[in-house]
């Protein structure tokens, strides 16, 4: 049974995400400039939320806060490096240097942060559903964004609409596939699960202040101030409302 849930939310982020990043392409370009601002908002509450209130607790329950800790140090600074070799990357300023780079960047990009992603969505219902859930709820959110940058950077680099949205399918699957060899590495390797959750919050944590949050901040002419406070604590306030209705 567990495993169907773990496959199910790992589906529902792969068809979810791409689905509703075409449907917000569709709108005018004004509309969609509106919405996607206020979902990196709101996707910034979920993962800050996740982080701290369920992530990172949990993984406290299981090992000593020193050596969590030291995870999600390393962590960030994992993250870092990597997004500056180009290997793992999130962005959603479509004027970036990795965005000029190219569509096969973008698809190799993205199929690698969702991998990484389907791993952590095991190893959180691995944990307990509750988590399990909170956790593909933030990732699903804080993906419709970036599905919506990488959809219209292929269109812009003379993709099809059909051809683009099947490479966009493709690279989402990863998903699954690194759900799947989660739950079969993790299931045996149980000692190592509060420090993949400590990787999560590490992960989370830097997605949300180096990504969401700057961009945030970059965006305060098309959003009031007052509105972008109030969907990063509708993120909150949902990921407290999914975890105490999974409990």
């Amino acid at each position: 049974m567990l495993l169907f849930w773990i496959i199910f939310f790992s589906l529902a982020g792969t068809v979810g995400t791409v689905m509703g990043g075409s449907l917000i392409l569709l709108c005018s370009r004004l509309t969609r400039e509106k919405i996607l601002s206020g979902l990196l908002s709101y996707a910034a509450g979920t993962l800050l939320a996740v982080s701290f209130l369920r992530l990172l607790p949990e993984a406290l329950e299981m090992e000593k806060p020193g050596p969590v800790m030291a995870t999600v140090l390393v962590g960030v600074v994992l993250f870092f490096l990597m997004e500056k070799l180009l290997i793992w990357r999130h962005c959603h300023d479509h004027d970036c240097e990795i965005h000029s780079a190219g569509g096969p960047l973008i698809l190799i990009g993205d199929g690698v942060h969702n991998f990484v992603d389907g791993i952590l969505i095991a190893a959180a219902f691995l944990s307990s559903v509750s988590l399990g859930v909170a956790t593909a709820i933030a990732i699903i959110i804080h993906e419709v964004p970036q599905e919506v940058g990488d959809f219209s950077i292929l269109l812009d680099h003379g993709y099809k609409k059909s051809k683009a949205m099947g490479l966009n399918i493709l690279s989402s699957l990863t998903t699954v596939l690194g759900a799947l060899l989660g739950y079969v590495a993790l299931d045996y390797l149980r000692p190592a699960i509060p420090y993949v959750l400590a990787l999560s919050a590490a992960s989370f944590i830097y997605i949300a202040t180096v990504d969401l949050i700057a961009n945030m901040h970059r965006q305060r002419r098309r959003q009031a101030p007052w509105a972008q406070v109030a969907l990063l604590l509708a993120g909150i306030l949902t990921i407290l409302l999914a975890t105490g209705l999974n409990h």
